[in-house]
C-alpha cells in the first residue's frame, strides 16, 4: 500500500512520462485522449471515524473526513472522476446501531458518490431499513440480480445506469450475493435472488451493443475468490464477454493492483478490491484514445489517514 508522498510522486512521474511521450500511445495523435480517474471503496461497514491510536495494526487509518479530503483533492486535480462503492455500507460500529445508516448515507452523498451497490449487511436493518435511508442518498443504488417487487425497495434501485464523462459513455451495473443462509430470512423478506452470471451477460451486452457504452463496470458484492463452488468475481470475469472492469467487495480482499482475467472472448477484464473499513481508496486512471479504447495508465491503493490530506 502507498502513502500519500509515494502516491503523489508516482502520479507526478506518470504525468511527466505521459507529457514527454514516455507512453506508447501513438494512436492519440489524431485526437486528444480522454483521461478517466475512477475512485472506489467497498465494505466500509459504518466506519465513520479512523481507527483509534492504540497501537493496533490500523491505528489512525480510515475515517470519512480524511477520505473526503483526499477525494476533494483528486477532483481538484483531475477533470473526469467517478466515485463508486461495492456494498456493505452498513454495520460494524455503534453509529449503525444507533442511527441505522443515516450518517453513512449522508456522508457518501456529501462526498458525491456516483453509484453504489448493495451488500449483505445493507439488509441488517431489513429491506424497510435500507429503503428508509435512501432519502439521504443522492446517488443511485444499482443491483440487477435482486427482485424487490412487493417490498419497500420496489422501484428504488436500478439494475444499471449510464454516466457520461468527457464524451465517454460509461455503463455501470450492480450484482449482489446470495442472501439465503447469509442474511436472516426476515431481513431480506420477499427479495428474490437471481443467479448473477446470466443477468450479467445480458446487461453488459445491452450496455455495450444497444446503449453503445465505451466502458462497462460491474459493482459486485459477490466476493473475489472462494476455494469451493461459489460464484465470485474471478468466475464472473471468465464467464462474461462485455465487462471491462469489476469493482468488488464482500471478501475484504486487499489488492495492491487489479487482477487481470481473460473473458470468454479472450479480452482482458480488470478486477479490483480495496479491503474493508474505509482503510483504502482505490484509484484507477484510464486513458481512452480516439476510438474510445481504454488503457490503464496507473493504479493506486491509497491508505486513508490524516496524513493523506
Amino acid at each position: 500500500m502507498l502513502n500519500r508522498r509515494t502516491f503523489i510522486k508516482r502520479t507526478a512521474t506518470g504525468s511527466a512520462l505521459f507529457a514527454l511521450g514516455g507512453f506508447p500511445f501513438e494512436s492519440f495523435a489524431s485526437s486528444k485522449p480522454i483521461k478517466l480517474t475512477l475512485l472506489h471503496t467497498n465494505d466500509v461497514h459504518s466506519r465513520l471515524e479512523p481507527f483509534a491510536m492504540d497501537g493496533s495494526k490500523y491505528e489512525g487509518q480510515g475515517g470519512v473526513a480524511a477520505r473526503a479530503a483526499l477525494i476533494a483533492q483528486i477532483r481538484s486535480e483531475e477533470e473526469h472522476v467517478l466515485l463508486l462503492d461495492a456494498g456493505d455500507i452498513f454495520q460494524g460500529t455503534p453509529y449503525f446501531n444507533l442511527y441505522k445508516g443515516e450518517p453513512e448515507m449522508k456522508a457518501m452523498s456529501m462526498m458525491r458518490y456516483d453509484a453504489v451497490t448493495m451488500g449483505n449487511h445493507d439488509f441488517d436493518a431489513g429491506v424497510d431499513g435500507f429503503a428508509n435511508q435512501l432519502i439521504h442518498a443522492n446517488f443511485p443504488v444499482l443491483v440487477a440480480n435482486y427482485e424487490f417487487s412487493g417490498t419497500a425497495l420496489e422501484g428504488k434501485t436500478k439494475p444499471y445506469t449510464i454516466i457520461k464523462k468527457g464524451g465517454l459513455k460509461i455503463g455501470l451495473f450492480g450484482l449482489g450475493i446470495q442472501l439465503k443462509g447469509l442474511v436472516p430470512d426476515e431481513s431480506y423478506g420477499k427479495t428474490i435472488y437471481i443467479e448473477p452470471i446470466q443477468i450479467a451477460r445480458s446487461i453488459s451486452e445491452k450496455l455495450k451493443k444497444q446503449e453503445h457504452c465505451d466502458f462497462v463496470i460491474c459493482l459486485s458484492h459477490l466476493g473475489y475468490e472462494y476455494n469451493y463452488n461459489k460464484v465470485s468475481d474471478l468466475i464472473l470475469a471468465k464467464e462474461t464477454e462485455h465487462i471491462d472492469l469489476i469493482i468488488g467487495g464482500h471478501t475484504h480482499t486487499f489488492l495492491d493492483e487489479p487482477k487481470v482475467i481473460r473473458n470468454k472472448k479472450g479480452k482482458e477484464v480488470l478486477i479490483n478490491q480495496v479491503g474493508w473499513a474505509g482503510l483504502r481508496l482505490g484509484r484507477l486512471d484510464f486513458i481512452f484514445d480516439d476510438k474510445k479504447s481504454s488503457n490503464l495508465l496507473q493504479t493506486q491503493s491509497v491508505i486513508i489517514s490524516k496524513q493523506t490530506n
